[in-house]
């Protein structure tokens, strides 16, 4: 009895202790991570960034496809450091611009028809509602894996420039129309297969 008397006192010592180191918090009130530092604001990070530099950058960097594609085939190293952004030992990434006749949209993309790009070479648009990769936060050169607290808040610095893609360039796509229309483009895509293109676009223009 004198034992278990004992471990009573000291759990409410201890709940007695947590009680006064206890602070509350509004939910709207920044987080601190484990280490001390602000948790990172993925949606901050995209609202402030996609805009006023990733565009800008994008639009510096971008490579008409129809001069890309024809390089790529040729020699893809010697494009990748000539047109391409690359980090550590990750594939190229590359901004581009295009113009072509869009397809009908298959789920998340829609295939476009770019005049002077070989017809073995698939050109898509990611159209959403899902937007895949890291292309707009890679193509830039702007930010590295050590420029974020580790890996979750880099991956989603990336997801945040394409939840600002979907919220501003795709928000009023009429996917239903887009086929045979002439579709004008800037955006990035990750260099995985040579007769395969998939970009995010950061510009996206549907006439016709």
């Amino acid at each position: 009895m004198k034992a278990r008397a004992i471990g009573a006192g000291i759990v409410v010592v201890v709940l007695g202790l947590m009680l006064l180191d206890a602070s509350w918090r509004s939910a709207d009130e920044p987080r601190a991570a484990t280490n001390g530092r602000e948790a990172f604001d993925a949606e901050a990070f995209g609202r402030e960034n996609f805009a006023p530099k990733v565009v800008p950058e994008l639009e510096r960097r971008a490579v008409e496809l129809t001069e890309l594609v024809p390089a790529l085939e040729q020699d893809a190293d010697a494009a990748g450091e000539r047109f391409g952004v690359r980090h550590g030992s990750s594939p190229y990434t590359f901004a581009v611009r295009g113009t072509g006749t869009a397809k009908a949209p298959d789920g998340n993309v829609v295939e476009v028809d770019v005049e002077g790009v070989p017809s073995d070479v698939t050109v898509s648009l990611q159209i959403g509602p899902a937007i895949n990769g890291s292309a707009l936060r890679d193509a830039t050169g702007l930010w590295g894996f050590n420029d974020f607290l580790n890996q979750v808040d880099y991956a989603a610095a990336g997801t945040a420039l394409n939840n600002e893609v979907k919220a501003t360039v795709l928000q009023d796509l009429d996917r239903e129309s887009l086929e045979g229309k002439a579709v004008t483009f800037m955006g990035a895509f990750t260099f995985l297969a040579p007769t395969a293109i998939t970009i995010t676009p950061a510009q996206l223009e549907v006439s016709g």
